[in-house]
């Protein structure tokens, strides 16, 4: 297991960076001015932190599921941990910048310069899957 040290670490940069968003979440609920547990005010938009703080943490855990489980079912099977390694601190760094710049930038427009790195994510996600599928086949 020391061969995948470098990926264990990105993975738990990856769950520690949704847990801070978590976090980061609910603080914003917290000072929101009519504050009530479990409720979203629906006319809430981008120019709001709660509503781009609730967003980028939701999207984190849509797009940690596959990510993580492929992760999981490469280092099992013993797929390469350089080429995983590389793979999971890709998927760490633009996952983090695309929370950031969710946070900093407030706009409807689409793409977005977080758009980008939400593709980067999806992008190593999909080569994780279609390389790893060929390695278990192969």
């Amino acid at each position: 297991m020391e061969i995948y040290q470098i990926v264990f670490i990105g993975l738990w940069l990856i769950l520690t960076t949704i847990v801070l968003q978590a976090m980061i979440m609910v603080g914003a609920h917290r000072a929101e001015k009519d504050y009530k547990v479990g409720k979203i005010d629906p006319n809430l938009g981008q120019e709001s932190f709660f509503f781009r703080s609730h967003r980028a943490f939701w999207n984190s855990l849509e797009n940690i599921i596959p990510f993580l489980g492929m992760s999981i079912v490469a280092i099992l099977a013993g797929y390469s941990s350089f080429k995983l390694g590389i793979v999971v601190w890709i998927y760490a760094i633009s996952r983090i910048i695309h929370m950031l710049l969710y946070y900093y930038i407030a706009t409807e427009k689409n793409p977005s310069p977080r758009s980008y790195f939400y593709g980067f994510g999806l992008l190593v996600t999909l080569y994780l899957i279609v390389d790893l599928g060929i390695f278990l086949i192969f």
